[in-house]
């Protein structure tokens, strides 16, 4: 199907409205009326607002389709040149630029307007003429502001930008919601089915950003024979579905799926689709959010194509500083209510999302600048309400306990010249023989589960040492504490975890560097007390202060202090020595690297939401550990309960000097000592390492 067909009833009303701003737009630069430095502002947006309108005419008229390759990428390059680095110095969307040019009373907020504008290459490109005429008027509105006799107060500023967000809520957080439960939304699903997928040309009619990495991918899959990316494909969904039958939940009362993945992985996503439809799944594959409103800092969330600027995204993560109030929160709260009451068919047979993710990329290590945005302290406090009540009215119309998620990871080119054999390697990663896994790891959960606690302690510069209070086990015969993590939701598999009691996890967690939510951490440290965060630290910036500020913006997600929700042990010593054949270890996702020696989650347990949902190892027994004592408040108050956050932090082998149980009887039993396997029946996780 067409997917334009869905906006192709848009009323005239809207036609006429998009028209009247597009004719008002291409006279500002005639007019003169806005003085210097400003008027450079708006006549470089009316600029690309006017290029994105002559490109939407291309579409109408069907002559995009025959433009040629070479045209396709100066086409895609020129409507991302300016923020890409180096051009981004002097690009309003550099919010020290804009600053530095339009001072510091217009220049953050103006930031915010341009970068919420180019917005407008997704909505051209997926025919979304509602949402091209409020950008265009949210524009029109300020010029015009700028344009009376006198200049305009911030506040007049402020309030044209925040009613805007606020107004058009009910419009842009509805179409977010809806993207993710109804099919028929299906811009990236028809491109992916219907596009001959050796003619590359395909990648360009997404609209993001494209770059050697998504070609060189998206070439790469198309040498490879058939049987390998049905393998690929075949493992993908089956641990979906394994993650349904294992989490004790009825994929066939399901009729959606969620795939969520990076451009240039189409052969493999075409592929599985195919194998969700004979589940009698139909695919939702929506972008990364584009409106401010519905991001989450600089996280992306959906598909997309290349970061044009990691540096810019960083540079925004807070532009809802601009309008988060509390009269917004309750405003966005209402429209996802009624939102999911208006969909709420749909989202109760919608199953989770499917993710693939990506690994390669250089590692980015922010640069922390005054001019960009920042909550103040009540807008921490009502980002944290906001997000919790979101939550709770997300699990009410798609339940926790009956959603399942898989996820697994593939390198892109930019990982460096052996690429294909990374690649290849990482297929082997995913694939290792389940039964095998399951047999090792089953002798580590039969020593762990008459554990009091566990201490892991960090060897050489690494200063870990941590003790994990383990839950109890009453009856072993049909009970266990840690779960037995094969192929299944987690890919790859190699891993046994659980949620620790809270009381008497105490001690400190160090890694020396680290990549988190797409930033790389130096000497990395996190201090509990009764398993609650107490302290942390990094060694990214010389200011400890703004060290501080990074972690609990990207890992505390700006609470106060944040629970151990998980403690596991990673098994995975193939990927490990895979990882470090290739010198990638800091390139690797935290997917990977999390099998690849003991880790520790920050945040909520691995069962948020579904925890009264029994849960089983492939031994048959029932996994008791799934709550701590913080998510049993769930019942009285799930803002006391849950974070909405869980983001995990391993200690590779070679930092690691032992991993001990203690029982009960104070017998103390190593796991792993200075790096390698002890336990017996362990041995054979060794073997990677000769």
């Amino acid at each position: 199907m067409d997917y334009r067909k869905v906006f192709d009833e848009e009323d005239e009303n809207i036609r006429e409205r998009y028209a009247l701003a597009l004719e008002r737009i291409r006279g500002i630069t005639s007019e003169q009326c806005v003085k210097e430095p400003f008027a450079a502002y708006f006549t470089k947006t009316a600029d690309f607002i006017l290029k994105l309108d002559s490109l939407y005419t291309l579409f109408l008229n069907g002559s995009q389709e025959n433009m040629s390759m070479e045209e396709l990428q100066n086409q895609n390059r020129e409507l991302y040149a300016d923020i890409l680095p180096g051009a981004y110095e002097t690009s309003y969307a550099n919010p020290v630029y804009a600053v530095g040019q339009l001072s510091e009373e217009f220049g953050g907020i103006l930031s915010f307007v341009y970068t919420e504008l180019r917005g407008l290459i997704v909505y051209v490109y997926e025919g979304r003429l509602t949402d091209m005429t409020i950008c265009a008027e949210l524009f029109l509105q300020i010029y015009c502001l700028f344009c009376d006799a006198q200049m305009p107060s911030f506040k007049e500023v402020h309030d044209a930008v925040y009613w805007y967000v606020s107004d058009y809520a009910e419009l842009t957080v509805t179409h977010r919601i809806r993207e993710q439960v109804e099919p028929a939304l299906s811009f990236a699903t028809d491109i992916i089915m219907e596009s001959e997928l050796t003619d590359l040309r395909y990648l360009y009619r997404f609209g993001e950003y494209i770059t050697e990495n998504e070609l060189k991918t998206a070439a790469f899959l198309n040498s490879l024979p058939e049987e390998e990316i049905t393998m690929m494909a075949d493992t993908f969904t089956e641990g979906y579905r394994k993650g349904f039958i294992l989490g004790n939940k009825d994929l066939s009362k399901k009729k959606t799926v969620n795939i969520r993945y990076i451009l240039g992985f189409e052969r493999i996503v075409r592929k599985s689709i195919e194998n969700f439809r004979k589940m009698g799944l139909k695919p939702t594959i929506y972008r990364a959010a584009t409106y401010s409103i519905n991001k989450r800092m600089h996280i992306r969330n959906g598909y997309y194509g290349a970061v044009p600027n990691k540096q810019m995204e960083y540079d925004h993560r807070f532009d809802n500083a601009f309008y988060l109030d509390k009269a917004f929160v309750e405003r966005k709260l209402e429209v996802m209510r009624t939102a999911y009451e208006t969909y709420k068919d749909l989202a109760s047979v919608f199953a989770g999302p499917a993710v693939i993710e990506t690994f390669g990329e250089n590692p980015f290590e922010p640069e922390g600048r005054k001019e960009s945005p920042v909550l103040s302290d009540k807008q921490k406090e009502l980002s944290i309400y906001l997000d919790n009540e979101a939550a709770r009215i997300t699990n009410q119309y798609i339940k926790g306990e009956e959603r399942s998620f898989t996820i697994i990871a593939y390198p892109v080119p930019e990982i460096g010249e052996q690429f294909e054999e990374i690649f290849k390697e990482t297929v082997r990663v995913n694939t290792l023989d389940y039964e095998l896994y399951k047999e090792i790891q089953q002798k580590m959960i039969d020593v762990l589960d008459w554990a009091e606690y566990v201490e892991v302690k960090g060897r050489g510069a690494n200063t870990t040492d941590m003790r994990v209070s383990i839950m109890p086990v009453q009856n072993h015969e049909k009970e266990t504490a840690f779960e037995n993590c094969v192929a299944d939701v987690n890919i790859p598999l190699g891993e046994v975890f659980t949620s620790p009691v809270l009381k008497g996890t105490n001690g400190r967690l160090n890694v020396s560097r680290v990549y988190l939510h797409d930033i790389c951490f130096d000497n990395l440290t996190v201090e509990f007390k009764d398993g609650m965060v107490s302290a942390y630290s990094c060694d990214n910036f010389a200011d400890r202060a703004q060290n501080e500020a990074l972690m609990k913006q990207t890992i505390l997600f700006e609470h106060e202090t944040l629970p151990l929700g998980e403690f596991a042990i990673g098994t995975n010593t193939t990927a490990y020595v895979m990882a470090n054949k290739y010198d990638i270890v800091y390139k690797l996702p935290i997917l990977i690297v999390e099998k690849m020696g003991p880790h520790f989650a920050v945040g909520d347990t691995c069962y948020s939401w579904a925890e009264d949902t029994k849960v089983y190892n492939p031994d048959g027994k029932e996994i008791i550990a799934r709550d701590n004592e913080l998510s049993v408040l769930r019942r009285e108050d799930t803002g006391k309960a849950y974070f909405n956050c869980h983001t995990d932090i391993t200690i590779p082998y070679d930092e690691i000097g032992a991993v001990t149980a203690v029982l009960r009887d104070k017998t103390r039993l190593d796991i792993i000592v200075d790096g390698r396997f002890v336990l017996p029946g362990t041995e054979e996780l060794n073997k990677a390492f000769s």
